[in-house]
């Protein structure tokens, strides 16, 4: 404990050195943030993308956009100009962006598309000037719409979501040799400070016929295209702009359902929902959510994977309640010791196809966001019914935050979470707790430059009977230049650490981890990046000593076509404690108390994203424990533009064991069918066959989005034995949501 506290002490000190570092002037080379304005404009525009109001000349434009791909050191050869304009309600978002010709690459129709492989203009606000979290608006040539939140100053894909939906309109149109946009959002949609005139703002453009990617300021190629280190400034020459009304909305629906297990031969199950979720604006800062009988089975499911691991896999939130201000409850530690993940909160596990459900939840409350420009606050609680079937007592879920921002980007916060037992029913691992409680410390560094990033904390779990092997706690610290990379992190938990709301799979070990890379930007315009990378990793079990170990080698090759290359060699060493079975199929399982080391090979290739037909392939070999395997994985994508395409992921895993182990071949597959009618109409159907849990999943989810941010949904979803191809459960499900602004 002692040493953990100098650590983490020794570390806020570095940090701090650093951080006053970083507040000096630009480093040399690096270009100051531009800046555009926003006028006030004399009336609404008439939204169809043109461009043709006069007022949208009167405002400086963000402009002089620098490529980021291929490389990074020129200005963009066809040019992207924003335009802002404003009244007393809406924020006007005009773009024209030039083009070598009218061949444009449209994934499909659907709202909500990713970046990535296809032409669109992506909008960043960063309203209160913190670089660490931001809304994001989005548009492609032919008018479809996107938005999504970012996170921890965007450093990581997973801080990108765009589950996240709110009000807001925006239309395209294509002339010769550009196109354009016009977006129309309403201030009741934003978070930003009162009498605030500036906001920090950055753009990214991928243009997939000059095959080209740009951003407003220049951001290096070592960082991430969403990075908002790199900010420039819009400026209201006006009056600044004023949430207004009465910020009060409610999302009302009705659903329902008729399902049939099987399995348990219980008959069919006609079931009703009523329920509603209320937005309420407490000033321009704060959002209290508020939810009653919240029903979710319009979310999409999960994609499986095979899993030969000891550990529990992680899947993300997708569900609206829980996304805006998400990373200020669940973004405490590291991604493998998060005191809180919010899927644990009304979705359980399926006893007879290990699928995840919903586990209903009778109402809940959700007070997030800021207080000033420093101080940031969240406050939850929920109430859950109880699941018999599944061993679930009805639990009371409370959990309060609070992050204070130190220098440029850098914060510091405060984390608590309390799961409370109403019912006390046992459950097949006996009786659960009263109560389990977890209060942590977390400090998270971002210098100003983005060349350091880090974090350390301190959690500690409270159950009844807890002793003193119930603390957490973390460190890692990052260092990015131009062509190196280095990281180190370690981690140690308790054997006793019981965070019941989190995700910790392991506990009980001492975990240290280093990598370091080195990419060259050659001149070849085939080549855009290239480079060798090094990891290794080491785990340490308090009685037993070093149980794990781990060393990777590999190369990468980026190329100017968006395709990919790299290669990769690793070596691991697992002591196992116990008996386990790497293939899950309940055979024989592997005998605890010894070690096993392998070797193995791994190839990747991914294609041109922009084709019509793309995809990507991993074939892998090498030992495994006291045997082989041999597995290779991808997926090939098939666009059909712009109506929608074809995703079909793929992974065969054989592993090869000496008898009286298991012997067997692991295979899933998993089509995605993605079809877009209109901009309103839209069919998604995963089928998913996976013999590690002998099932086959097909979900089929029809939207239709009638209204902004109305939709009707119709899912249906069917679970089969894959070996003898038998109906294991079935459900429709019907519902309606409506957004109204009162």
């Amino acid at each position: 404990m002692r040493l953990t506290i100098f650590i983490t002490l020794l570390f806020l000190i570095y940090g701090s050195v650093i951080q006053a570092q970083a507040m000096s002037p630009l480093p040399p080379g690096a270009d100051a943030a531009p800046s555009a304005t926003a006028v006030r404009f004399p009336e609404s525009i008439q939204l169809d993308g043109k461009l043709d109001e006069p007022f949208w000349q009167l405002s400086q434009p963000a402009t002089a956009f620098w490529e980021t791909f291929p490389t990074d050191t020129i200005r963009s050869p066809y040019q992207t100009e924003i335009y802002f304009g404003y009244d007393d309600d809406f924020l006007y978002v005009g773009s024209k962006c030039y083009t070598p010709g009218q061949d444009y690459v449209i994934t499909s129709l659907r709202r909500d598309y990713s970046a990535g492989g296809n032409d669109n203009l992506t909008f960043v606000f960063n309203t209160f000037n913190d670089k660490t979290n931001a809304i994001v608006f989005g548009m492609n040539p032919v008018g479809v719409n996107r938005e999504a939140l970012i996170y921890n100053g965007g450093e990581d894909g997973d801080d990108f979501r765009d589950e996240w939906d709110n009000k807001w309109r925006g239309e395209s149109y294509i002339g010769d040799g550009f196109w354009s946009s016009e977006l129309k959002i309403p201030f009741s949609s934003l978070r930003f400070p009162a009498g605030a005139r500036e906001w920090f703002f950055n753009s990214y453009r991928f243009d997939t016929q000059s095959n080209t990617r740009s951003t407003w300021h220049r951001i290096p190629q070592n960082q991430m295209i969403m990075s908002l280190a790199y900010m420039g400034k819009v400026t209201f020459t006006g009056d600044p702009p004023q949430r207004r009304g009465s910020g009060f909305t409610v999302i009302p629906y009705v659903g329902g359902s008729v399902s049939q297990d099987f399995e348990e031969k219980t008959g069919t199950d006609w079931d009703g929902n009523v329920g509603a979720d209320a937005k309420i604006a407490i000033g321009s800062n704060l959002n209290l959510d508020l939810t009653v009988n919240p029903d979710f089975s319009q979310v999409e499911v999960d994609q499986q994977v095979i899993n030969t691991s000891r550990f529990e896999l992680f899947f993300p939130e997708r569900r609206q309640f829980f996304l805006e201000n998400a990373d200020l409850f669940g973004s405490f530690g590291f991604g493998r010791i998060n005191p809180f993940f919010s899927r644990r909160i009304g979705v359980t596990r399926d006893t007879t196809t290990g699928e995840a459900i919903q586990n209903p939840i009778y109402a809940g409350a959700r007070l997030s966001g800021r207080l000033d420009k420093n101080w940031r606050v969240g406050l939850l609680n929920m109430q859950a019914a109880s699941n018999v079937k599944n061993g679930l007592p009805s639990y009371n879920y409370g959990v309060a935050a609070v992050q204070r921002r130190i220098g440029a980007r850098s914060n510091v916060g405060i984390i608590m979470v309390n799961k409370e037992n109403l019912t006390g029913f046992s459950d097949s691992t006996g009786t659960n707790a009263d109560y389990n409680r977890v209060v942590g410390l977390d400090y998270n560094l971002a210098t100003a430059d983005n060349k350091w990033n880090g974090k350390t904390f301190v959690h500690k779990s409270i159950t009844p009977g807890d002793d003193d092997k119930s603390l957490s706690h973390g460190l890692n610290l990052e260092y990015r230049s131009r062509n190196w990379n280095f990281g180190y992190e370690h981690s140690t938990v308790g054997e006793n650490y019981d965070a019941e709301v989190g995700f910790v799979p392991r506990k009980g070990y001492f975990n240290t981890s280093a990598y370091g890379s080195y990419t060259a930007y050659p001149e070849n315009p085939q080549v855009v990046e290239r480079g060798p990378s090094i990891s290794s990793e080491f785990f340490f079990d308090p009685v037993e000593g070093q149980t794990d170990r781990s060393f990777g080698l590999d190369y990468n090759w980026r190329y100017g076509n968006t395709s990919s290359f790299g290669v990769a060699t690793n070596y691991d060493y697992i002591f196992l404690l116990n008996d386990f079975d790497p293939t899950r199929t309940d055979a024989t399982p592997l005998p605890g108390n010894q070690g096993y080391g392998f070797w193995s090979l791994e190839l990747n290739w991914d294609t041109d994203s922009r084709k019509k037909l793309s995809g990507g392939i991993t074939p892998t070999t090498g030992q495994f424990f006291n045997g082989y395997t041999y597995g290779i994985g991808g997926n090939l994508l098939y666009r059909y533009q712009p109506y929608g395409s074809i995703n079909l992921r793929f992974s065969y895993r054989y592993i090869d064991l000496p008898e009286p182990y298991a012997s067997t071949a692991l295979f899933l597959i998993g089509p995605r069918i993605d079809l877009t009618f209109t901009k309103s109409l839209f069919l998604t159907t995963f089928i998913q066959y996976n013999d590690q849990i002998d099932n086959i999943n097909l979900n089929a989810r029809l939207q239709w989005r009638f209204a902004p941010v109305s939709d009707f949904f119709l899912v249906y979803t069917d679970n089969y034995d894959s070996l003898e191809l038998g109906v294991k459960n079935r459900a429709v499900v019907a519902k309606v949501t409506y957004w109204l602004n009162l």
